[in-house]
């Protein structure tokens, strides 16, 4: 059984190394080491991830199997949200687990928590991204009832990609 918890300034550390690991087991194998070696120097730099623990705006839990971090969940309300800046909205930015934990239903008990947060803060629906090749991750969401109803631009060093917006409505 897991346990989630919000993450504190004071483990800033950890959630940049824990989101930078993953980050790098599931994208790594698709994509150009440049690529992605240019995108980690920004994305994953200790300024930002205290900027974004910082932002009143957001919030980040732990998911936790004993003292261990297995997976981790990014929340965004209102000017947090990369896009789609929605009052009555929330996006969930990220959602990771730990491949080794793969397999044990944490992604969702993640969702599901982050649904619930959704619903208590009377949010009108729930969106997010997700890269237009990550086949396994658009058929988590859709068994969700994400649905498919915009896309964006992402670049990763310099090889433009597609994620493909999902939301799911809660009213």
């Amino acid at each position: 059984m897991i346990t989630i918890q919000r993450v504190q300034l004071s483990e800033a550390d950890t959630l940049l190394s824990f989101s930078k690991k993953t980050f790098y087991e599931f994208f790594d194998h698709l994509n150009e080491p440049a690529n992605m070696e240019a995108y980690s120097s920004v994305a994953f730099t200790p300024q930002r991830m205290l900027a974004e623990l910082s932002n009143p705006n957001s919030e980040f839990y732990f998911a936790m199997l004993g003292d261990e971090v297995v997976g981790y969940l990014k929340l965004n309300f209102n000017d947090a949200q990369t896009e789609y800046l929605d009052a009555k909205a929330m996006e969930v930015e990220r959602i990771y687990v730990s491949g080794e934990h793969h397999g044990k239903r944490i992604g969702k008990q993640l969702m599901d928590f982050a649904i619930d947060i959704a619903r208590n803060k009377q949010f009108e629906y729930v969106w997010l991204g997700v890269w237009e090749h990550n086949d396994k991750a658009m058929g988590f969401y859709q068994r969700y009832g994400f649905e498919v109803f915009s896309s964006h631009a992402f670049l990763l060093g310099d090889d433009l990609q597609t994620d493909l917006l999902m939301k799911k409505k809660l009213c």
